[in-house]
């Protein structure tokens, strides 16, 4: 027999999968990565369904009218989605970059732009997980949702990618540890002062105004308005949305640093 292989022998036929299967490959390992960090199951499951529970059951924060978990129900969705896509993507990717992880996977056959689809799969999966939770849990605590479904995922969609333009654009100009304090920074900020739990109308009448051109504040007006009073498509808040979407990708997309 002779030493030199035939031509067509070798199984799997050598070469990079195709882009599909590779944007999927790392889409899952990436989830799983997440759903395995303790520290970010805590910042993304475990706080806002406890925010959920604690600020639905107690007479804390004034609410206004009409049943507790129907105003906060919206507010802690749009926190979910913040989580995510902002504090979580931001903090992982920041330390990815640190250790040389992003310029490693940069050289492999999946290109960039597919790593970062990657990562928006990634945060889809577990802002949808996140969401069909504090969704059981709100329902199970009185919550009465309406308005139309078609909306609320355009509102949620519109959050993740302000979101994550803001958060990749931290991981990628800034060192680890100062995207670690940042990041819980604003998530800590933006929950204080973003309507989620407190009604932005208990501020002053001169910081309402800009409070409410948050993408925070316009992601859970916008829901609270259609899930809460079965309005119809809020405009302004996409309109908001729709501007920090463009401004923080088109950031990230051109400040980024893969080293």
């Amino acid at each position: 027999m002779s030493g030199r292989a035939a031509a067509g022998t070798y199984a799997p036929e050598p070469g990079a999968a195709p882009l599909p299967r590779m944007v999927r490959a790392q889409a899952w390992l990436e989830t799983r990565t997440q759903l395995r960090n303790g520290e970010q199951l805590l910042l993304t499951v475990i706080i806002p369904t406890l925010l959920l529970v604690l600020f639905s059951a107690v007479d804390i924060v004034d609410t206004g009218e009409g049943s507790r978990v129907d105003f906060l129900a919206p507010g802690i969705l749009g926190l979910a989605v913040l989580s995510t896509a902002l504090t979580g993507q931001a903090i992982s990717t920041g330390f990815e970059r640190r250790y040389g992880v992003l310029k490693r996977l940069g050289a492999s056959p999946l290109p960039r732009w597919g790593l970062m689809a990657a990562k928006t799969c990634s945060v889809l999966v577990i802002e949808a997980l996140q969401v069909l939770l504090l969704s059981v849990v709100a329902l199970a605590l009185g919550w009465s949702p309406h308005g139309n479904p078609a909306t609320v995922l355009l509102l949620l969609l519109l959050g993740t990618a302000a979101f994550s333009g803001l958060g990749l654009l931290m991981a990628g100009t800034l060192k680890a540890e100062a995207t670690l304090a940042g990041a819980n920074l604003v998530f800590i900020l933006l929950l204080v002062g973003g309507g989620v739990i407190v009604p932005l109308d208990t501020f002053p009448d001169a910081a309402q105004s800009a409070l409410r051109l948050l993408p925070i504040s316009a992601l859970s007006d916008g829901l609270r308005d259609v899930l809460r009073q079965g309005a119809g498509m809020p405009w302004g808040d996409l309109a908001v949305l729709v501007v920090w979407a463009v401004v923080g990708l088109g950031a990230a997309a051109r400040f980024f640093k893969w080293e």
